[in-house]
């Protein structure tokens, strides 16, 4: 079994699934993707994202706003009153994007902090978008105690350094079809070092597909590319590494 740690069902061009997103998840159980998480870009798109993905028990849902989404600053009550639903498993997407919006950081810093505090409030964790930001990403961390709910550092194409030092906080190190990119050497040796008990998988669809199916839409039912070329660069089987990721995806939110 599968997990896809961290999709965008409600962003799929879905004229490329005959309209029809149970299409999606079809194709996704017939590699035996069993569960993914939805993952929230903006409070605004929250709720139809939420009715889009209703029907389907194995898709659980994440409240929250992309550090690259910043046009106003987030309202802390609508973020804590929306995370209350009880298919929201987790925060965000929040963090530091410092690569494509240096100029609003001190928006994305407001943000970061707010959506800490509100999943410290309600006991889910975190996932996290950092990019060009490790100081700060991690310091905010720090100061927040964020290691009181842990989370996900998704998508990660950071450094091994960065890597270690959020497992210290307690982190779990998300991996996304990136990874099997031909130019992705420094990842793959990262990705080596990660511990069993800290690494997940994810396709962050519909971007991002991963090798042979790179210029495609990516889906969920891609993350067993990534799954192949993880046990690839670690010397471990693909069910092994669909058993740990599984195993760490249900510890994380206790499910």
């Amino acid at each position: 079994m599968f997990i896809d740690s961290h999709c965008h069902l409600d962003r799929l061009n879905l004229s490329l699934y005959d309209d029809n997103l149970d299409n999606v998840i079809e194709a996704a159980k017939a590699v035996k993707v069993d569960k993914m998480l939805c993952v929230s870009v903006t409070l605004a798109d929250f709720p139809a994202m939420a009715e889009k993905t209703a029907k389907f028990d194995n898709v659980m849902l994440t409240c929250g706003t992309h550090p690259l989404n910043q046009e106003d600053e987030v309202n802390s009550e609508a973020l804590l009153t929306l995370s209350k639903n009880e298919r929201v498993i987790a925060i965000g997407e929040t963090g530091l994007d410092y690569h494509y919006a240096p100029e609003t950081k001190a928006l994305q810093l407001d943000s970061f902090k707010k959506h800490i505090q509100v999943a410290k409030q309600l006991n889910k964790p975190l996932i996290i978008h950092t990019r060009d930001a490790q100081e700060d990403t991690l310091a905010l961390l720090r100061e927040e105690q964020a290691a009181s709910v842990g989370g996900i550092l998704h998508c990660f194409t950071e450094t091994w350094d960065m890597a270690e030092q959020a497992i210290e906080l307690g982190f779990y190190i998300s991996f996304s079809g990136i990874v099997t990119f031909k130019n992705a050497s420094a990842l793959r040796e990262v990705a080596a070092k990660v511990p069993d008990d800290k690494i997940l998988i994810e396709t962050d669809a519909p971007y991002l597909a991963p090798v042979p199916h790179r210029g495609k839409e990516n889906q969920p039912a891609y993350v067993v590319e990534v799954a192949k070329h993880l046990a690839s660069i670690r010397g471990q089987s693909v069910e092994e590494i669909a058993r740990l990721s599984t195993e760490n995806f249900n510890r994380l939110f206790n499910l």
